[in-house]
């Protein structure tokens, strides 16, 4: 029996947005600013946005459309091989 590629697996996983959190402005920064963890499996993206909540939450939909249309892309180049 073999045992699958875990980058595949990680692969055939789609980004998605896991938490939103309003924080404090980091240093030398004033207004309202949000913290958000974006996930693929066990992979994490961390980050710090300006802006509301609802306002970041739009900005990261758009990201992770990007990067899972990345990640499609990828899939197929290697099933094309």
């Amino acid at each position: 029996m073999s045992k699958a590629d875990p980058s595949v697996a990680v692969l055939e996983t789609p980004f998605r947005v896991e938490s939103i959190e309003q924080t404090a402005a980091p240093a030398g920064s004033d207004g309202v600013w949000c913290c958000y963890v974006i996930s693929q499996g066990t992979n994490q993206i961390t980050g710090m946005r300006a802006g509301s909540r609802s306002q970041v939450a739009a900005q990261l939909d758009e990201m992770v459309e990007r990067l899972n249309e990345r990640r499609v892309g990828k899939q197929r180049a290697k099933s094309s091989r």
